[in-house]
């Protein structure tokens, strides 16, 4: 029998059917490959149950007693059951058919909730969209309703990513940004998931996530909610939640995630881990606002999931980590470097030392002694003959003039002292933002210095001052052509702005990739902020650094019209 793996079947949990809310999630086990044979019901329930057992109905659906091996269609070979609850079970098959693998989920043609699961797969498989784990067959034949799903062996859940830690920034950045993009989608066809937990969450061996189970898991255990969208935009926001701290985002445990304390309410990201991204964790808030809560700086919150992809749209862009390489293996000397290639390597026992041969003493007989003879004439002719050209020019130096030569190098050229406020041409510039996406706005770069005040370079959107407190700034890096020395620069800005003048090295062959690497010369902030160094400054690159943005429409924007560089 294959390994077992849950990689892409839709199991259980046992935490009923109760939609995610804030106040509603119970401890749920979904993902794992146990066998369930009941779920845990509320009082209500077992008081419901207690009185159908006193009028003589049935408690609970009993699932269909199928074993391993069993044919589903003459095609579809049952492997494992991994899930067995409420009338309903989940199999890993083989489809025979393509040879494949796939997921079954199995109930009876007269279960109350097998038409709607009927109706569910059939309009999931409908939507062909390839974030979704896909429907592939739903059909009711001899007493059983089944539906076959994708199997993706490659693929792991969210909630085994989780078991092992946080997320990056980057991969939570992708979990949010393509869940709520592909759920936007499905709520633009009508369709809901309503079960959106870590397990129905699955990440590729290429990084990007599909969800499993739209509709049909849902429509498995009977749920439904008044405000679908809210729903499933809420269980965004707690796997986005989940993926930055590793806790669930209420007061109870659940998907193998500790709870927050309770009586404490919703707390920011930031306030359960420290060094949470400060834009992922306001993503969160605003997608879990409920009961009053709202995000920590007060801006609405999304209650669809075109309106969460819209906000991390918005977002700057989370760049990856860098790649890690391994450090090289200690050099090792090979054999053939200590002289021992082509040598029989030594066996176990004792060292044999053995004896060589001296080698003849070399030129030997008469051909050695002539050539010896000839070497020796040769280099008594080569000293003769050094010695005449010796000679030769000695005397060459008596006959020279008496006259005395001033032989001390003149200048050519006297030393030109620069001159001070000259302007300094520009030669090029670029976009500096080494601590965001690497990208600021390239495309107006040479506005800021075209000598036009009527034209711009401008930063990209913030929702505060200070950056939304993504990073310490940004700028454009101005390159002179060549070392030049650098008295003043005037910067001209839209609305009152706090900058940074830094310059690279005099020596620098190629500009700095950090903002820590330019040397800080001069501060200021304004409309118009003239930056002088305490003292001429010679360089090739110069660094106009942004540190502080005005307001701009509702968001925060830098705009510089006019750079000015003299000497």
């Amino acid at each position: 029998m294959a390994e077992r793996s849950t990689a892409a079947v839709d199991v259980a949990d046992n935490s009923g059917d109760d939609p995610l809310t804030a106040k509603a999630e119970k401890a749920a086990t979904d993902g794992v490959a146990e066998e369930q044979d009941t779920a845990d019901t509320t009082a209500d329930d077992a008081e419901n149950k207690a009185g159908d057992r006193q009028n003589g109905e049935q408690s609970s659906i009993e699932t269909p007693e199928l074993h391993s091996g069993h044919k589903l269609a003459r095609r579809y070979r049952l492997e494992e059951c991994v899930t067995r609850l409420d009338g309903f079970s989940s199999w890993r098959a083989v489809d025979e058919k393509l040879r494949r693998a796939v997921g079954v989920h199995l109930l009876p043609a007269d279960h109350p909730r097998a038409r709607s699961v009927l109706a569910a797969a059939r309009s999931s498989a409908l939507l062909g969209d390839p974030r979704f784990v896909q429907v592939l067959d739903a059909v009711e034949e001899n007493d059983l309703v089944y539906v076959v799903h994708e199997w993706l062996p490659d693929s792991t859940e969210l909630t085994t990513l989780l078991a092992a830690g946080p997320l990056e920034p980057h991969d939570a950045y992708q979990l949010v940004s393509q869940v709520s993009q592909a759920m936007a989608a499905a709520h633009r066809e009508g369709l809901a998931h309503l079960r959106l937990t870590p397990s129905a969450v699955l990440r590729s061996s290429s990084g990007q996530y599909r969800i499993r189970g739209l509709a049909v898991n849902a429509a498995l255990r009977g749920i439904s909610a008044e405000r679908p969208q809210r729903t499933d935009t809420e269980a965004i926001g707690a796997l986005l939640y989940a993926a930055l701290t590793q806790r669930w985002p209420y007061d109870s445990d659940a998907h193998g995630l500790s709870g927050l304390p309770k009586g404490v309410g919703l707390l920011p990201p930031d306030q359960v881990r420290a060094g949470v991204h400060r834009g992922l964790a306001e993503i969160a808030m605003r997608a879990l606002a409920n009961d009053g809560a709202t995000a920590s700086r007060q801006e609405p919150p999304c209650t669809t999931p075109d309106e969460l992809a819209k906000a991390v749209a918005a977002m700057p862009r989370i760049r990856p980590p860098e790649p890690e390489f391994p450090a090289p293996p200690e050099y090792q000397r090979t054999t053939y470097q200590q002289g021992s290639y082509g040598r029989p390597q030594q066996q176990a026992g004792p060292v044999v030392t053995q004896v060589m041969a001296p080698p003849p003493p070399p030129l030997q007989g008469r051909t050695g002694k002539a050539l010896k003879w000839a070497v020796s004439a040769l280099l008594i002719a080569a000293l003769g003959l050094a010695s005449w050209q010796v000679a030769d020019r000695l005397l060459d130096q008596n006959n020279t003039s008496e006259t005395p030569q001033n032989n001390q190098p003149q200048d050519t050229e006297d030393e030109k002292e620069v001159e001070i406020g000259k302007p300094v041409a520009i030669v090029g510039a670029h976009d500096f933002d080494p601590l965001g996406d690497g990208s600021e706005k390239p495309q107006g770069i040479k506005n800021a210095y075209d000598g036009d005040p009527s034209s711009f370079w401008t930063t990209d959107g913030y929702y505060s001052a200070d950056f939304g407190r993504l990073k310490e700034g940004v700028g454009l890096v101005l390159d002179l052509g060549k070392a030049q020395q650098i008295g003043s620069v005037d910067v001209s800005f839209v609305g009152d702005t706090s900058v940074e003048l830094r310059t690279a090295p005099a020596d620098a062959t190629a500009e700095p990739n950090a903002p820590g690497a330019f040397a800080t010369q001069a501060k200021g902030s304004g409309g118009k902020v003239t930056l002088k160094p305490a003292k001429p400054v010679t360089t090739r690159y110069v660094l106009v650094w942004l540190t502080k943005l005005p307001a701009n429409g509702g968001t925060f924007r830098g705009k510089i019209t006019d750079i000015k560089i003299t000497s």
